[in-house]
């Protein structure tokens, strides 16, 4: 079938993107799903951090790729395997699939799918196909998903259903910013109760972590971030004190619970530095593969402290996503609060340079309106 969506065909061009059109908008063909495959129309599709780093080159990814990981949509077909969803349904994306066999998927989410990561980087689908063309010539995937498009065939590994009650916009957010953000808190920073929980960071996934936070009800939410105006939103999304980089540095203020969302070495030395005795740093933000920070390791040791790493929130999509499904259901987790925009496929190249400028938290999408 013929679909519109968003290709990138080189990486590294020059902002503003506005001009350089670092993804073109086109028309491509999109074969049948495989046995294992199912084809869903997207409707609506978040612009994340990652999307931006395959852009910018700091994600060194195949191309020409066709771009998109945080989306949602309803199945129009399935292949001939897949007996657990029906068309008509709505699914979310998930841009880390897991087979649930390898040693690194009986973790419990603590590490990432063997078979799921090598797909991705090679920008195939799990299994080894690719089912988008152009002009006869092979499109890869990303991330298993592609979702800036009007429709995706995504191995049956990579949706989770959502009941139709969830808005599609808040459907998209839960499979990349709050199951990555929200399970940096829940599945490794994990607060007891009374602990204070600090995000050094506040784009998508760090607001997605602030808001599970304050969620929780465990303790204060400190937010931090070099950007007034988002430090003045999470403000009004009720975390209980806001700092710059700099302020918490000369106030000596510390946490036992650090997120760590920014991707950047000097805010991983910032999360770390502000972590108290015996206290956990998760960094959840994926920085470029050549950048270094800082540390002293006799501090970790004196103070008995750990640093963990989590990718996908250290998540099990099937079972963490409805818990988050049914916390917004519930008034407890406002994921409307992290989109700032929506926009249209067109609109895309300006959006990543919002973006890129720190101007946007999550920019969404909508494919039907």
């Amino acid at each position: 079938m013929k679909i519109t969506g968003a290709v990138l065909e080189d990486i590294g061009l020059e902002r503003p993107y506005v001009t350089s059109e670092p993804l073109k908008i086109v028309e491509l063909d999109l074969d049948d799903p495989g046995p294992d495959e199912v084809l869903i129309r997207i409707r609506a599709a978040g612009l994340c951090h990652s999307d931006l780093s395959v852009v910018d080159g700091n994600r060194e990814r195949p191309t020409p790729m066709l771009l998109g990981h945080e989306a949602s949509g309803v199945v129009e077909r399935v292949g001939s395997n897949v007996t657990d969803l029906e068309v008509g349904q709505q699914v979310t994306t998930v841009f880390l699939p897991r087979c649930g066999e390898c040693r690194n998927c009986l973790t419990d989410g603590k590490l990432p799918c063997i078979p799921g990561t090598a797909a991705n980087n090679d920008g195939v689908l799990v299994g080894g196909h690719r089912r988008l063309h152009r002009a006869g010539h092979e499109v890869h995937h990303h991330l298993g998903v592609s979702g800036f498009a009007t429709h995706a065939v995504v191995n049956r590994r990579s949706v989770v259903p959502v009941d139709a009650d969830v808005p599609a916009e808040i459907a998209a957010v839960l499979g990349c910013a709050v199951l990555t953000g929200g399970g940096a808190v829940l599945n490794a920073g994990r607060p007891a109760d009374g602990d204070t929980v600090m995000v050094v960071g506040l784009g998508g996934v760090g607001m997605a972590a602030l808001l599970t936070a304050i969620s929780l009800g465990k303790g204060k939410v400190i937010g931090v971030d070099a950007n007034p105006d988002k430090l003045a939103r999470a403000g009004e999304l009720g975390a209980d004190a806001t700092f710059t980089p700099s302020d918490l540095a000369e106030q000596g203020i510390k946490a036992p619970v650090v997120i760590e969302a920014a991707g950047h070495p000097k805010a991983f030395e910032t999360a770390v530095a502000a972590t108290d005795v015996g206290g956990t740093t998760v960094t959840v933000g994926l920085p470029s593969p050549d950048a270094r920070s800082t540390i002293s390791p006799l501090v970790l040791t004196a103070e008995a402290r750990t640093i963990v790493g989590s990718y996908l929130g250290s998540a099990v999509p099937s079972r963490d996503i409805p818990i988050y499904a049914q916390l917004w259901r519930d008034g407890k987790l406002p994921v409307e609060e992290l989109i700032s925009g929506h926009i249209t496929l067109s609109e895309i190249n300006s959006s990543l340079d919002q973006l890129a400028d720190g101007r946007a938290v999550r920019q969404v999408i909508l494919f039907d309106r």
